[in-house]
């Protein structure tokens, strides 16, 4: 099976569990803890490791200890 995560307005929730009815097994609805927690879950992780990517590959620049702080001075 293939996992994708599918967002809808609620008023779909009816046509939804239709659909997942008709299927005959084929479509199944997980709940994923992290969503109810945190809807933003995902992008924030997609970010994240993008983020993580940059510093290990080297392309993301880095401030000096000296130019932060003269920022938040600011």
């Amino acid at each position: 099976m293939t996992a994708r995560m599918i967002r809808y307005d609620e008023s779909y929730s009816g046509l939804i569990d239709e659909l997942v009815a008709k299927s005959g097994g084929n479509i199944e609805i997980v709940d994923v803890e992290n969503l109810k927690l945190d809807p933003y879950f995902y992008e924030r992780k997609t970010s994240l490791d993008k983020t993580i990517k940059a510093i290990d590959d080297g392309t993301l620049e880095m401030l000096s200890h000296e130019d932060v702080w003269a920022d938040l001075e600011k």
